[in-house]
Protein backbone atom coordinates (compact mmCIF):
# COMPACT_ATOMS: atom_id res chain seq x y z
CA UNK A 1 0.00 0.00 0.00
CA UNK A 2 1.09 3.85 -1.02
CA UNK A 3 0.17 6.56 1.53
CA UNK A 4 1.01 9.75 -0.03
CA UNK A 5 0.56 13.02 2.45
CA UNK A 6 0.51 16.82 1.21
CA UNK A 7 1.21 18.40 4.65
CA UNK A 8 0.43 21.53 2.87
CA UNK A 9 -3.11 20.76 2.25
CA UNK A 10 -4.64 18.46 5.05
CA UNK A 11 -3.71 18.47 8.96
CA UNK A 12 -3.20 16.53 11.61
CA UNK A 13 -6.56 16.13 12.67
CA UNK A 14 -7.04 14.06 8.97
CA UNK A 15 -3.83 12.96 9.16
CA UNK A 16 -3.73 11.03 12.40
CA UNK A 17 -6.53 8.67 11.37
CA UNK A 18 -4.50 7.16 8.62
CA UNK A 19 -1.61 7.08 10.28
CA UNK A 20 -3.13 5.02 13.00
CA UNK A 21 -4.99 2.54 10.48
CA UNK A 22 -2.12 1.98 8.15
CA UNK A 23 0.07 1.43 11.71
CA UNK A 24 -2.47 -1.62 12.34
CA UNK A 25 -2.00 -3.39 9.16
CA UNK A 26 0.64 -6.14 8.80
CA UNK A 27 1.19 -5.68 5.15
CA UNK A 28 4.21 -3.18 3.90
CA UNK A 29 3.11 0.49 3.53
CA UNK A 30 5.35 2.92 1.73
CA UNK A 31 4.09 6.21 3.39
CA UNK A 32 5.53 9.55 1.88
CA UNK A 33 4.97 12.75 3.26
CA UNK A 34 5.69 16.36 1.52
CA UNK A 35 5.52 20.07 2.03
CA UNK A 36 6.88 23.09 3.82
CA UNK A 37 8.87 22.76 7.31
CA UNK A 38 6.39 24.39 8.77
CA UNK A 39 3.61 21.81 8.39
CA UNK A 40 5.84 18.98 8.80
CA UNK A 41 6.48 20.11 12.30
CA UNK A 42 3.16 19.74 12.82
CA UNK A 43 2.72 16.30 13.46
CA UNK A 44 5.30 13.19 14.55
CA UNK A 45 6.00 11.46 11.70
CA UNK A 46 6.80 7.36 12.53
CA UNK A 47 9.62 5.30 11.55
CA UNK A 48 10.12 4.44 7.92
CA UNK A 49 8.28 7.23 6.38
CA UNK A 50 10.15 9.10 3.46
CA UNK A 51 9.59 13.26 4.30
CA UNK A 52 10.37 15.36 2.13
CA UNK A 53 10.62 19.07 2.86
CA UNK A 54 9.27 21.26 0.18
CA UNK A 55 9.54 24.81 -0.70
CA UNK A 56 7.48 26.94 -3.24
CA UNK A 57 4.31 26.97 -5.44
CA UNK A 58 3.56 23.23 -6.18
CA UNK A 59 7.04 21.82 -4.53
CA UNK A 60 5.14 19.05 -2.71
CA UNK A 61 2.71 18.17 -5.07
CA UNK A 62 5.55 17.23 -7.16
CA UNK A 63 7.61 15.58 -5.00
CA UNK A 64 4.77 13.35 -3.93
CA UNK A 65 4.04 13.00 -7.90
CA UNK A 66 7.84 11.72 -8.58
CA UNK A 67 7.35 9.74 -4.87
CA UNK A 68 4.43 7.77 -6.23
CA UNK A 69 4.71 3.82 -7.67
CA UNK A 70 2.19 3.19 -10.61
CA UNK A 71 1.07 -0.65 -9.64
CA UNK A 72 -2.31 -2.13 -8.19
CA UNK A 73 -1.42 -1.69 -4.79
CA UNK A 74 -4.21 0.44 -2.90
CA UNK A 75 -3.31 4.06 -2.63
CA UNK A 76 -4.34 6.68 0.35
CA UNK A 77 -3.95 10.21 -0.87
CA UNK A 78 -4.12 12.69 2.12
CA UNK A 79 -4.67 15.75 -0.07
CA UNK A 80 -8.04 17.20 -2.05
CA UNK A 81 -5.75 18.95 -4.25
CA UNK A 82 -7.02 18.61 -7.98
CA UNK A 83 -3.79 18.42 -9.55
CA UNK A 84 -3.69 14.64 -8.44
CA UNK A 85 -6.57 13.93 -10.12
CA UNK A 86 -5.16 12.51 -12.90
CA UNK A 87 -2.57 10.34 -10.85
CA UNK A 88 -5.67 8.84 -8.74
CA UNK A 89 -7.81 8.38 -12.45
CA UNK A 90 -4.81 5.95 -13.79
CA UNK A 91 -4.13 4.28 -10.39
CA UNK A 92 -4.56 0.70 -11.33
CA UNK A 93 -5.29 -0.34 -7.75
CA UNK A 94 -7.94 1.02 -5.66
CA UNK A 95 -7.25 4.88 -4.42
CA UNK A 96 -8.77 6.50 -1.09
CA UNK A 97 -8.75 10.59 -0.59
CA UNK A 98 -8.79 11.88 2.76
CA UNK A 99 -9.58 15.45 2.47
CA UNK A 100 -12.22 18.01 4.12
CA UNK A 101 -12.48 19.97 0.40
CA UNK A 102 -11.89 17.49 -2.17
CA UNK A 103 -12.03 18.30 -5.48
CA UNK A 104 -14.37 17.60 -7.76
CA UNK A 105 -11.91 15.74 -10.59
CA UNK A 106 -10.92 13.51 -7.60
CA UNK A 107 -14.52 12.30 -6.19
CA UNK A 108 -15.03 10.83 -9.55
CA UNK A 109 -12.32 8.34 -9.63
CA UNK A 110 -11.70 7.28 -5.79
CA UNK A 111 -13.41 7.04 -2.19
CA UNK A 112 -13.55 9.83 -0.53
CA UNK A 113 -13.42 10.46 3.30
CA UNK A 114 -13.05 12.58 5.94
CA UNK A 115 -11.81 11.58 9.10
CA UNK A 116 -12.12 14.79 10.85
CA UNK A 117 -15.68 14.57 10.52
CA UNK A 118 -17.06 11.42 9.62
CA UNK A 119 -14.95 9.87 12.34
CA UNK A 120 -12.50 6.72 11.34
CA UNK A 121 -15.09 4.09 10.42
CA UNK A 122 -15.03 4.40 6.20
CA UNK A 123 -11.61 4.93 6.48
CA UNK A 124 -10.92 1.56 8.69
CA UNK A 125 -13.63 -0.09 6.58
CA UNK A 126 -11.50 0.74 3.44
CA UNK A 127 -8.32 -0.04 4.57
CA UNK A 128 -9.34 -3.71 5.84
CA UNK A 129 -11.60 -4.02 2.28
CA UNK A 130 -8.42 -3.72 0.03
CA UNK A 131 -6.21 -5.36 2.58
CA UNK A 132 -7.32 -8.94 2.45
Amino acid sequence: MQVLIDADNVGPSRVQPVLAAVAAMPARVSLVVSGRAEALARMSWPPGARIIVATGWQRADLALAEAYSHDEDPLILVSGDGDFALLAARHTGPVLIVSSAPSYRLTVSATVTDPALEGPGTLQAWVRAVSG
